[in-house]
């Protein structure tokens, strides 16, 4: 199964987040098929940047979005 979520990219006490879509049965931040994002919880307000198309692509697929993901897509209007 097809899943979209989060990998951290950020360091020690400085998160930073990539929206991906991978296998759900791969690690956190194993091997994934496409960068949809990112998103960056420590600016005010908490910046996503996200590439609408190519994640309306991979819903239409079958992709599964992850609870945060899903809110993430929620406040773009795309879910």
């Amino acid at each position: 199964m097809v899943a979209m979520r989060l990998t951290r990219i950020g360091s020690k006490k400085r998160p930073f987040y990539r929206i991906v879509v991978m296998d759900k049965r791969r690690a956190q931040n194993g091997r994934f098929l496409e960068i949809v994002g990112h998103y960056d919880p420590l600016s005010d307000p908490a910046r996503i940047e996200l590439k609408d198309d190519r994640a309306r692509y991979w819903l239409s697929k079958g992709a599964q979005p992850s609870e945060t993901v899903r809110s993430i897509l929620r406040r773009k209007a795309i879910v």
